[in-house]
């Protein structure tokens, strides 16, 4: 039988299956006596193991096959649920979600199930007691060592976390390496030269873990000898040499870890350590399917006449294909624009008319392509639950895990880029958030701590909300660490050095943890919203908890843009962020703390004056204009030389050669053919 023509369907009704099972056993776990939930798991399991064995999978039905063994006796009442047994079968759930990754990708690897299918046996045949740990899957490292190859190095342990981080890093198509650096008997500042390694390191990858740990770096707490997991692009002679370089290393090991034995990444499950601006470009592009609903009554008739209601029609496009639609409809938009200017300019009334009609067509037909681009939150947000259940195990809290709003929806380019910062943020929330049980029950507070994710649309923009009801942010913690860090917060508000912890490297952890805390991550996670055109803020109080505000663009393609002039020159400013715009006279202009204010209605507002931002020279007209932007609680007035009028543009990605210019989000081309650039608010303010 010829199994290909099935393959697109069984891939995606694989990985339907599969998430189903993730969210049942999530339930299984909190109601074991729920028969319902185990008839629904033992019936999506079947499914799953009958399609594998037709498509001719066996590795996959062997190994559902073996689930059903254990599904089959918590059903017949002769095993029990219990966190350990579930964690088996969550372990078997991630592997047979990379056996259909790698069925995706056409590589014939084989996964190793020979340990999960003993667990699955032994729990069977209810030889799994409470005392027997779980083993922990160790990552095999190659001989290959550039300084001796004849040295032997103790191994680092890695645990699940660690190697979910290196599985990660190798399906991004990086390099995973343990190093073993030995610093000279006679170094005087050991913590300094451990500062000068990660530095080094840390320039062109991640290290994400150290033994010692940093706390013990710093404090010198250690004897010569510093032991690093680390990824990166760089190949192992460069990493060699580099470290070799700094003075009072004596010796340094570096052995690669291999992809295979430490096991094939686990997809959705958790996120990465390394920074995201130099995984971006490197990020593989699949071409996925989705399903189009048209959501409607149309009539069928048989052949005796009767009529059959048909309540809902969908079919499945590539998405390539959806975005080549996109792009032309981003260029019709244009040549409507260019239009409309020749129109205008030569008062050509029958063109006008014509025009209105193929304008009203063209803003409908945006509008249809927009809808079918956007997807509901409920794609990113359904994976969360899991990693909830598998933090609060490995922190030992319990944490009540609330989703509101997962139906709010976004465009598909925003919806691929926002998981990453939100389990940075949910990470966070667990690890140095919710406080532990005693210290709640200590503090008066319920022994379950509570993380909310919300998301509401507002306007042209979708919120959303990690709310935790924890510890909150200290202010004067974070206001002693930037001071240290040589960060003048004078003139702040609390609001403003509370943001701080958004700053590169800037960690008020006290300890480094597997989870977080080594000032990786929130300068990652404003990076990532940035560069999709929306915002970041924290609201926070001591005792109460705290909620960070995440404000994006429902749509990255096509926006109602002002055009103003800077100088010579014509930009362009998303209405998204614009409050109003204001007359201004130099009178207006204050000074405090060195900086240029306006005083408006009773505020205080921070100017920028954009033609010096951007180095450009300015014009001597009078009749200048503020344009007051918010950006989450922040406003901020961007002085103008003049307006141009509001207009639809499409924005258009810089290229490679323009990409460090961080004050703006793009370009896009006007009615006339001049190529405009888009400012970027956020960057300015």
């Amino acid at each position: 039988m010829d199994t290909q023509q099935y393959m697109a369907m069984f891939l995606e009704e694989s990985m339907d299956n599969l998430q189903t099972l993730n969210e049942s056993l999530l339930e299984l776990e909190q109601a074991p006596e729920d028969v319902n939930k185990l008839n629904e798991i033992f019936r999506v399991a079947h499914t799953i193991k009958g399609m594998a064995a037709t498509m001719g999978f066996s590795q996959m039905a062997e190994l559902t096959h073996k689930m059903e063994d254990v599904l089959s006796k918590f059903r017949e009442g002769e095993l029990k649920v219990t966190q350990k047994v579930v964690t088996v079968l969550f372990e078997c759930l991630d592997t047979l979600e990379n056996m259909v990754n790698n069925i995706q990708e056409g590589t014939n690897q084989e996964m190793e199930i020979d340990f999960l299918m003993k667990e699955l046996e032994s729990i069977a045949h209810n030889k799994l007691d409470e005392e027997v740990e779980i083993k922990e899957v160790e990552a095999a490292v190659s001989s290959v060592n550039v300084a001796e190859t004849s040295e032997i190095v103790d191994r680092i342990q890695l645990n699940e976390y660690d190697l979910n981080v290196i599985r990660e890093a190798n399906y991004r198509g990086y390099n995973s390496y343990e190093i073993k650096i030995i610093l000279s008997e006679t170094t005087l500042l050991k913590s300094a030269r451990a500062f000068l390694v990660f530095k080094n390191l840390e320039e062109s990858g991640e290290i994400i873990k150290s033994i010692p740990s940093t706390e013990e770096l710093e404090n010198e707490n250690f004897e010569f000898e510093i032991k690093l997991v680390y990824v990166s692009t760089r190949d192992l002679n460069s990493i060699y040499d580099s470290l070799m370089n700094i003075s009072e290393v004596e010796k340094v090991i570096v052995l690669p870890i291999e992809a295979e034995k430490a096991g094939t990444y686990k997809k959705n499950t958790d996120g990465m350590a390394v920074k995201e601006a130099e995984t971006q470009n490197s990020k593989p592009q699949k071409i996925e399917n989705r399903k189009l609903s048209a959501e409607k009554d149309t009539a069928s008739v048989d052949k005796d006449g009767a009529a059959h209601k048909k309540t809902h029609q969908s079919v499945r496009v590539d998405l390539e294909r959806l975005d080549r639609f996109m792009n032309m409809v981003s260029e019709l938009v244009i040549h409507r624009t260019r239009l409309e200017q020749i129109s205008s300019s030569h008062k050509l009334q029958e063109l006008s008319e014509t025009l209105e009609g193929v304008a009203r067509t063209t803003s409908d037909l945006q509008d249809l392509v927009m809808k079918i681009r956007m997807l509901p939150l409920d794609i990113v947000f359904n994976r969360f639950p899991r990693l909830i259940r598998d933090l609060s195990v490995e922190l030992n809290k319990e944490i009540d895990f609330v989703i509101k709003g997962a139906d709010t929806e976004l465009d598909r380019t925003v919806i691929d880029e926002i998981g990453e910062p939100l389990i940075h943020l949910i990470r966070n929330a667990a690890d140095h958030g919710v406080e532990t049980k005693e210290e709640r029950v200590r503090k008066g507070k319920n022994p379950v701590g509570t993380i909310k994710l919300i998301a509401y649309q507002e306007g042209t923009k979708a919120v959303i909300k990690v709310e935790d009801d924890g510890n909150g942010l200290n202010v004067e913690k974070i206001r002693a660490k930037a001071e240290k860090t040589g960060i003048n917060t004078d003139g702040m508000s609390e609001s403003d050095i509370k943001n701080l912890i958004f700053a590169q490297g800037f960690s008020t952890s006290e300890k480094v943890t597997d989870i977080s805390g080594r000032g990786v991550g929130m300068d990652v996670v404003k990076t990532k919203i940035a560069s999709l055109g929306g915002t970041v803020d924290v609201v926070s109080e001591v005792g109460k908890g705290s909620s960070f505000i995440i404000k994006l663009p429902l749509t990255l393609q096509i926006i109602q843009a002002l055009l103003v002039k800077v100088g010579t020159e014509t930009m362009a400013i998303s209405l998204g962020y614009i409050d109003r715009v204001i007359d201004f006279e130099e009178g207006m202009v204050k000074k405090t703390n060195n900086r240029e204010v306006i005083i408006y209605r009773g505020n205080v507002i921070p100017l920028v004056r954009v033609n010096k931002k951007l180095d450009l020279e300015g014009q001597d007209n009078k009749n200048k204009f503020v344009v007051i932007a918010k950006v989450g609680d922040k406003t901020t007035g961007l002085l103008v030389d003049s307006l141009l009028g509001q207009q639809e543009i499409v924005i258009k990605p810089l290229g490679r050669t323009l990409q460090s210019l961080k004050q703006y989000i793009g370009a896009t081309i006007l009615g006339d053919g001049l190529v405009t650039l888009i400012l970027d608010a956020a960057a300015l303010i």
